[in-house]
């Protein structure tokens, strides 16, 4: 029997390192090509409030505060008058229910209406002698608080 030749062991080594080294998960990787500027691929919704303007956002923000500040001197009023004896808890009650008991009706109505069909897309105009029917449709650039718009054809 022959010795391995040290070249064989040195190569074996080597595969062995690089197979370990190929098995080990990477930790981090950056990919440095660049991004395509436009693609086909939509954009998401992501997680949290949803897309909308500063101002539609400034005013959510604002309403929410405002919720939630009516809240601790409500309940601190129906807590004297339960603590103080002269508050009926049936009366309370009914306070607390009344909005929704008015809310229901108008949201059954409002159902209604948006369920009722309007005037559709077809028109029919019937004339009597000579017509000149013309549909203009102008882009106005009124801005100010006195403003004067004038449609010339």
């Amino acid at each position: 029997m022959t010795a391995p030749n040290p070249s064989t062991h040195d190569q074996a080594a080597r595969l062995v390192e690089a197979v370990n080294e190929a098995l080990t998960p990477a930790t981090s990787y950056r990919d440095a090509s660049l991004l395509p500027a436009v693609g086909p691929t939509p954009p998401v919704p992501q997680p949290g409030r949803p897309p909308m303007s500063q101002r539609a956002t400034d005013a959510s923000a604002l309403m929410l505060t405002a919720g939630l500040a009516t809240a601790p001197p409500g309940l601190i009023a129906i807590g004297l008058l339960v603590a103080s004896g002269y508050a009926d808890p049936l009366v309370i009650g009914m306070i607390c229910a009344a909005p929704a008991v008015i809310a229901v009706p108008v949201l059954a109505v409002a159902r209604l209406l948006r369920g009722a069909q309007g005037i559709g897309a077809e028109h029919h105009h019937h004339y009597n002698g000579p017509v000149s029917q013309h549909t203009v449709h102008t882009e106005t650039k009124t801005r100010g608080l006195f403003a004067k718009t004038i449609n010339k054809q």
